[in-house]
């Protein structure tokens, strides 16, 4: 290593690092709010087209303000229509899994079956002659 770079390390402190992260965090921070903002804005079916693009140029010309604003305004229903956006989804995720898993009641069936012949409710030829009628549907 040569001299410059422990300089370099010297003259930036512990203070300084702490500050960078700090800031670095808060813009981090700050570009998620305006996009999860500007995401809820586009998101809203009950706001006009009109409604939406004054809500996104007031937000993109006067950022700090119009987020604010917005927050104040409509951050209640920000959660909500969070909300219904993924029951929405994990409604269509599992209408996907019905579709693409086909019966599922044949598995049902078995180990209802399998549970009654263990407990004695059925003698084994009626068990068998149950299964094939299960698996033949």
């Amino acid at each position: 290593m040569n001299g410059t770079t422990l300089d370099l390390a010297a003259d930036y402190p512990l203070l300084n690092v702490f500050w960078t992260t700090m800031w670095v965090f808060l813009w981090v921070l700050w570009f998620m709010m305006l996009f999860r903002v500007i995401g809820d804005i586009f998101r809203d079916d009950g706001m006009s087209g009109w409604g939406k693009s004054g809500w996104t140029v007031f937000v993109v010309v006067l950022p700090f303000l119009g987020v604010f604003v917005y927050l104040i305004a409509r951050g209640r229903g920000m959660g909500e229509r969070a909300l219904r956006q993924a029951q929405q989804q994990e409604q269509q995720v599992r209408s996907y899994i019905r579709e693409t898993a086909g019966p599922t009641g044949h598995a049902d069936e078995l180990a209802r079956l399998a549970e009654l012949k263990n407990h004695g409710d059925l003698t084994a030829a009626e068990y068998e002659q149950a299964k094939a009628k299960v698996l033949a549907a």
